[in-house]
């Protein structure tokens, strides 16, 4: 298993490209439909898979969490993902991938991994209404192999979310508001629980917002808003004070997003700020070169609100002075 990912730091030259690589895995057999269904997550968001250690059950965590275990003499949770996403299995989730992403580290017990598969952003598709009602909202992409199986992209994001304390509400309580209602913020991600996020924190600061679940459908906004801007004789900047974007999307990362806004002049003017759970350095620098203006890891709503505040308060004065 460690052959899997022993060149993971060499994957790093991906970003940029609208590629990436999952490592796909299974949950077992639902014993309710006899389906076993093939998963997938991030390899940037993987530092190992291991067999899984002993693990030590510990009070008042949420039902999907086993335990904690100890890794190099760090805690880490534990999450059972089958249980957590609803799959009824008798078969022994003797595997754990370890996660690290938005500074947690977690274990996923799964059934089994399967290899890492590359592909192109553009081949992840926004999971259909039936399918995200099936799975609570867990899956964010899905892809079709070539033998015909479907790969469900996990919301990582979400599992963060529902089994830790994070976000009990008072990280939004010293976020301080602004004083103008001319700004609006365009923002893209695929998460429905960082979405949420970003909407409570720019509600907090009192600012406008329009949104986008993916960076294909941001773009697609995006240049719609241009042509009204060319035809009404405007500036982009004068309706978007900023865009705020994701990486990992299906069907158009916020690498290429933000190289599309950066090389098209009608956007000029228009500071991007990245935000995402991928905060290591190398995805920070490889935001700068494709033009990104600031960087900022998510789940820190008081950073973020920080961040977006210097930056609308910048794009304000610029504005008042053309």
């Amino acid at each position: 298993m460690s052959d899997l990912l022993k060149n993971i730091d060499a994957r790093t030259k991906l970003a940029g490209t609208n590629k990436l690589e999952i490592l796909l895995f299974s949950l077992g057999a639902d014993s309710r439909t006899g389906r076993r269904e093939t998963f997938g997550i991030n390899v940037f968001k993987v530092r190992e898979v291991m067999r899984t250690p002993p693990i030590t059950a510990a009070p008042e965590m949420p039902a999907s969490v086993e335990g904690m275990v100890s890794l190099r003499g760090v805690l880490v949770p534990v999450v059972d993902l089958a249980r957590y996403a609803g799959v009824n299995t008798e078969t022994p989730r003797s595997i754990m991938i370890v996660t690290e992403y938005a500074g947690h580290t977690q274990g996923f017990l799964v059934e089994g991994v399967d290899t890492i598969l590359r592909l192109d952003w553009s081949q992840m598709r926004v999971p259909p209404a039936m399918l995200l009602a099936e799975m609570g909202g867990l899956v964010t992409a899905v892809t079709e192999l070539p033998d015909g199986r479907l790969v469900m992209m996990m919301d990582v994001e979400k599992i963060l979310s529902e089994t830790t304390n994070y976000d009990d509400g008072s990280v939004y309580r010293n976020i301080k508001p602004l004083e103008n209602p001319e700004l609006t913020v365009f923002f893209a991600d695929d998460s429905s629980v960082a979405r949420k996020q970003i909407q409570r924190t720019l509600e907090a600061m009192g600012v406008k917002y329009v949104a986008a679940i993916n960076g294909g459908d941001a773009w697609a906004e995006l240049e719609k808003m241009a042509a009204y801007a060319q035809a009404s004789g405007q500036q982009v900047s004068d309706m978007i004070s900023l865009v705020l974007t994701d990486i990992e999307m299906p069907e158009m990362d916020g690498y290429i997003l933000t190289k599309k806004i950066k090389s098209d002049e009608r956007f000029a003017g228009v500071p991007v700020i990245m935000h995402s759970s991928l905060s290591g350095m190398s995805n920070q620098q490889l935001g700068k070169s494709v033009g990104v203006d600031e960087y900022v890891p998510k789940f820190e709503p008081q950073r973020l609100s920080e961040t977006l505040t210097k930056r609308l308060m910048g794009h304000a004065a610029v504005v008042q002075l053309t």
